[in-house]
Formats: C-alpha cells, structure tokens, sequence
C-alpha cells in the first residue's frame, strides 16, 4: 500500500486536460486532426469532445516518459487503490506491461520459472531480453480441454530443478478465472530468494470486492501487470504495471518501460484510467455486486441446459484451482456436439452475439460492469436455442492431453536461427521456430524452440479445419511452420 492516505475522489490527470480543453488553446502541434477540423470523416465517428480530448504531451498535461506532476498524481491514485507502492500508466497495452516487468527482473542468460500457459508477451519479452524460461505445467483438465493452475507443490518442484532462477511469474486468474496457489507461493518463492512477477491481466477488478480472489499486491507479489482496461472498464489498451518492492528499482523500470513505450501516449487512455479508478474506488463494490448476482444466475441457468456445461471452481475437484473468479462464464459445449469454435461462430452470425473466445471444449462470456440483466437473456437464451436446434452427439475430445511439450532451445536463440518452412503436417518431431497460437487467448500452443509433437499437430489441424483464428505464423493460411534444423 502507498505510504500516504490520497483522496482516491479526484482525478487530476483528466482535470487537467478537461482545464486545457476549457481553455480553448490554439493548436500548432500534432496530432495533426486539429481538434477533428483537418479531417471532417472523424467527426462522422468521434464526437468532437473525443477529438479535442486527442492531445499530445505538454508541460500542463504532463510527461508520461518522465512523469512529474498530473500524470504522476494520477499514477501515485492508481498504486494505493492496487495495493501498490508504485505505479506506472501504460497506453501500449498489457502486452508492454508483461514484457517490461520480465525484463526489468530478468537480463540475458538469467533463468526465469514460467506456467506453460503463459500469453505470448511474456515469451516474446524473453526474445527480447535473451533470459531463458523453466517451464512448469499446471494440472490439465481434460474434460474442459484447458490448463488449470499452479499448486505450491508445482513451485517448489519448478525451483528445484531450476535452483539458479532469479524469478517466477505467475497468472493471476488464468483466462477461465482459475486461480493459483497464490499466497503460499509467493511466501516460498520469496523465502528462496526469487522475484514474484505475476500477470494479473484479468483480475483488474479484484481488489474491489470481497467476493472476489484477493489481488496480487495485496498478497505481496513484487510486480504486476494489471489490464484496466479487460474487467475495470478503461478504454482498450490501457493497462497499469505495479511495484510492490524495493528489489527493483523504480528508476530502472521506467527506463525499461521507456525501451518500447510510446513517446506520443494517448491522453484518451491515460485519462481513461484515471477515471477508471475514481469510479472502481467509489463505486466498483456495488457495481460488482450486481454482476456477480448477473453471472450466478446465468451460470444456474445455463448448467439447466441439457449438455451444456458452465463451470465453476467445484467442476475442478481443487485440482489447480485455488480460488475462482465467477465474472469468467465459461461454458463447456462438447456435449452438444460442437467445438467452443462452432458456437462462437453460431453466436457471433446467428444471434448478433460476441463473446470474448471460442477454443476447441469451450467458449468464455467475459461479464463486467457494464452488462446489464437484458443482454445477460438473451446470452443464455441463444446458448438455449443452439443447444436445442443445433444438437448432435457429444464429441470425443480426449486427444487433446497434451499440456507440454520439450523446450529444446531458449526463445530468443529459436528466434535468431535460421529456419526451413515445412508442411505444418510434416513437421512432427522438427523444432519450431515460430509461434503458433489461436487469438484470443493469445496462448502459445507452441513457441519458439520447442519439439513440435503429433498431437500438437492434430490440434492445429482440428483449429484450421472449423476455421479458428490462427496467429503467429508466417504463413497466415497455417499450412507451412518455420523449423529449426537439430542443433
């Protein structure tokens, strides 16, 4: 927690900029709109408050590469309402969040204990930095198709085989909502002598209700990466990293953040979480107590429906599941003989409806504060009529097990190889020498320098063949990989 009590009712990032609108200052700056008269389109889109809004960094409105005065005020909000004793305003998205915190624990060579589901980002950061992940495997529920969480018995294992690690970096939830072993893993990582960085890009609303997990800050990570934007409602994009430690300095991470940050930050998004804040301080509670309520009763709603499955923490049997957050509705639709894809689609084309994804045994609703009792029907009610309409017999999912495969060599060196583009088909055994993902989640199903196995392809297969937004590869029609020779 910040060392000082600060009245979490003012936002003095958008006071500023709301005083500099005010003031009607003429512009002979970028960005180049002028307010939206340099291009009349934008107003068709914009309201011309946004567009006014759309400024760059000046000395009223502050820096954010070397933040002094509102912006720092704004941030020093957003670190006390985190549990936090510093915080750092990123417009880059979390991806920039995660990338920066690995690299601001972690150099080249230094060894660093990952979740095998860990997103994309955290992967490239180590392409970026050259550490060297230790992968552990959360449990695998095969019935769902999908990883779990990590157990301290995961952790104490992971750091026993890789004893020279510097760090460990936690999910905090996963994207399902599943919870760690959090607590009594940062207790141990920490006793032996490791950072704890945690990816906490799903869990921006936690600290604001008491049914939720707990935040983790609060349970004393020394970093995090929080996406405000996912669950807190700040636009798209906006994200905050959090320091809770004086074992890295706050200094160096502003000078690593400042690697890839944006010297033109949105004023839209920065002022965006500074509202975002105020409003999760002051009415985040209440606010969350409705969609709880929204989400159970969809959840009870939902597992009424022969073949559907919505599940919760109790579906786990506590295998890798510590804890749960019930705003994820995931929502297990092989029973009724479809891929979490099909009915993504049939949702998305059919019934005007998006959800956040669809994969292989499942699709996620993401509920939030701003759904509402009406749009929450009429979910459950097309998942009602799909399951009626469209029903076959429950697919056999079970080859997909595979929860790990060999990583022969590090990201960064996989990265730097040179490569030879096979079939994707005749590729079983080869060494990738690229990423391989569905968006979202943006979860690797394979990365950089790992053994590419028959079932990993089978379930490449399965993701072309009900046309899943496959991502990563140079290919973009997913038929070719980049393979590393042996090395």
């Amino acid at each position: 927690m910040a060392k000082t009590t600060l009245d979490q009712n003012t936002t003095p990032l958008y006071a500023a900029l709301q005083e500099h609108i005010d003031k009607r200052v003429i512009p002979f700056d970028v960005p180049g709109h002028k307010q939206g008269a340099g291009n009349g389109e934008l107003l068709k889109l914009f309201p011309k408050s946004v567009l006014e809004a759309d400024v760059n960094s000046m000395k009223p409105l502050d820096f954010l590469c070397n933040p002094v005065s509102v912006i720092k005020k704004a941030e020093d909000l957003m670190a006390e309402a985190y549990f936090a004793d510093e915080s750092f305003f990123i417009v880059n998205g979390t991806t920039q969040a995660v990338q920066a915190m690995i690299m601001s624990a972690v150099s080249d060579g230094d060894k660093i204990i990952l979740p095998r589901n860990v997103h994309k980002s955290a992967i490239n950061a180590l392409i970026l930095c050259g550490g060297t992940p230790h992968y552990m495997y959360p449990y695998f529920e095969k019935k769902f198709g999908m990883s779990s969480g990590v157990s301290l018995e995961n952790v104490k294992k992971a750091i026993e085989e890789a004893p020279d690690a510097k760090a460990i970096l936690l999910i905090n939830p996963t994207y399902y909502g599943i919870v760690s072993e959090l607590e009594a893993i940062i207790k141990y990582a920490h006793h032996m002598g490791l950072l704890v960085l945690v990816d906490e890009a799903h869990g921006a609303h936690f600290p604001f209700h008491e049914e939720l997990p707990p935040s983790a800050n609060k349970l004393g990570a020394d970093i995090s990466a929080v996406s405000i934007h996912k669950t807190g409602g700040s636009l798209t994009q906006s994200s905050a990293l959090l320091l809770n430690t004086d074992r890295i300095s706050r200094d160096y991470v502003k000078t690593v953040l400042n690697l890839t940050q944006s010297t033109s930050a949105s004023y839209l998004l920065m002022a965006s979480l500074d509202l975002t804040r105020k409003f999760l301080i002051t009415e985040g509670r209440g606010k969350l107590t409705e969609v709880l309520n929204l989400v159970r009763d969809a959840r009870n709603r939902i597992n009424e429906i022969d073949g559907l499955i919505a599940f919760s923490a109790s579906d786990f049997n506590d295998k890798g599941c510590f804890g749960f957050d019930e705003t994820k509705l995931g929502v297990n639709v092989t029973g009724i003989g479809f891929t979490g894809i099909h009915v993504y689609d049939l949702l998305r084309d059919e019934y005007n409806i998006q959800v956040e994804m669809g994969e292989s045994h499942n699709i996620l609703a993401i509920f939030s504060v701003g759904d509402t009792p009406r749009r929450v029907n009429q979910l459950v009610s097309a998942l009602n009529a799909i399951a009626t309409r469209y029903r076959s017999e429950p697919l056999d999912m079970t080859f997909k097990s595979f929860n790990s495969t060999e990583a022969l060599i590090s990201p960064r060196k996989a990265f730097y190889s040179p490569k030879k583009r096979f079939l994707i088909n005749e590729s079983i055994d080869m060494i990738s020498g690229e990423f391989v993902m569905i968006y979202p989640p943006g979860i690797p199903i394979l990365a950089p320098g790992e053994r590419i196995t028959e079932e990993i392809v089978n379930y490449i297969e399965l993701l072309k063949s009900e046309k899943g937004a496959i991502s990563g590869l140079e290919d973009s029609e997913a038929n070719y990989i980049n393979c590393i020779e042996e090395q």
